[in-house]
């Protein structure tokens, strides 16, 4: 088959590899109708994340079931299925306690209760490098996917493809990190990247009872597609500081939720770029400040974005002195995506608005090029096998 596979940071290719096949009894392979390059894939591709050996990349995918393991009862050939980006045994003490990113099953030669940056991780991901299992992604031809009865579920004939594939990643991903936050409606919700990620938050806040909804980015294009797309407010860094803005739109007091959906990938100066060397962090913790200083007393900061180490100078005397409460983390798919299903299904939230670029499988190296270089006003690249 054909897929995309990562050899070296900055270097990644469409290649003919060898077709998965069934591993274990409860495995199932598809045949994949689409697939997504996430802002994470672009971690691995800048070399944030280390991957030593090539590996088939690619966390949103969906497709049709080809084949089921002797233990498979949920699925059969034939059956159209989206697939949650973490990989959930179901069984183990995690999963049954509603943490399907804890896996202790799913990721069994490094995983560990220490978070560790090398090491101890928690469970497994599609494509996401050895530290999270190992497991080859979706942006191929065809894809194994393990404990099959678990992560799956069949999509109804009246959804699209572009309709349904972000309910594997970006959509859930941008639902929690308002779900973290317990509105109670009327809430004045800022968002911290007006990316994918930061567009499905966007929507999201909507959706769970926000009063006023803030995007917050550099690039005039994404700032276009969330007034557009997301029915946001907007404020364009590069031209007044964020900080100020928002508490002159909140009566001084700053926003009551304050979302990263940017992570360690955040623009930097020079002299930041030089401080993270000295200190071996990866890429920086700026947005993560922001929110802080931006967030009202009491408030909430959500982190979605992803970061991979510890940061120097971490803001925790403010984060004291105000009172705030973080949640940060993956995004346990598997609890929402049922009613998320329902939601895109019933027409409530439009997610396919968010796609600027439908590529061939074979153009996908391409495509990580202008979406790593910002090119083409290119917000989300879906593949085409």
């Amino acid at each position: 088959m054909r897929a995309l596979v990562f050899h070296r940071p900055k270097h990644v290719s469409v290649d003919t590899v060898p077709d998965p096949i069934i591993e274990q009894p409860t495995d199932a392979i598809l045949r994949v109708s689409s697939t997504a390059i996430c802002g994470s894939d672009l971690h691995i591709l800048n070399g944030l994340f280390p991957q030593p050996k090539p590996q088939i990349l690619g966390h949103e995918f969906m497709g049709t079931v080809v084949e089921v393991g002797s233990s498979v009862t949920k699925l059969k050939k034939g059956d159209r299925v989206v697939v949650p980006f973490p990989i959930s045994c179901g069984l183990c003490w995690f999963c049954e306690h509603h943490l399907p990113t804890a896996c202790s099953s799913s990721n069994p030669d490094h995983y560990g209760p220490e978070g560790g940056v090398l090491d101890n991780k928690g469970g497994g991901l599609f494509g996401y490098t050895d530290l999270y299992g190992g497991y080859s992604g979706g942006q191929a031809e065809y894809v194994r996917v393990p404990y099959a009865d678990v992560g799956p579920r069949k999509v109804p004939d009246n959804l699209t493809d572009d309709q349904a594939l972000f309910l594997t990643d970006i959509f859930p991903t941008g639902w929690t990190a308002i779900d973290w936050a317990q509105l109670k409606g009327g809430e004045t919700v800022a968002v911290f990247g007006a990316g994918p990620v930061g567009l499905m938050a966007m929507k999201s806040a909507w959706l769970q009872g926000a009063g006023r909804v803030i995007g917050i980015d550099s690039l005039s294009y994404r700032l276009e597609r969330a007034r557009t797309a997301a029915k946001a407010e907007t404020i364009d860094i590069t031209q007044q500081d964020p900080v100020e803005a928002l508490r002159a739109m909140t009566h001084g007091r700053g926003p009551d939720v304050c979302v990263d959906a940017v992570g360690l990938e955040a623009d930097r100066t020079w002299i930041e770029k030089a401080s993270a060397v000295i200190h071996m962090e990866r890429g920086t913790k700026k947005v993560i400040g922001l929110c802080c200083s931006a967030v009202r007393r009491g408030g909430t900061v959500t982190i979605v974005g992803v970061y991979g180490t510890s940061y120097d100078n971490f803001p925790v005397g403010q984060i004291f002195d105000k009172g705030l409460t973080l949640r940060h983390g993956q995004a346990p798919v598997h609890n929402y995506i049922d009613h998320l299903l329902e939601l895109v299904s019933s027409g409530r939230v439009r997610l396919d608005d968010v796609i600027s670029h439908r590529l061939p499988l074979a153009d996908a190296a391409k495509g990580y090029q202008i979406f790593n270089d910002r090119e083409d006003d290119c917000v989300k690249v879906v593949l085409k096998p």
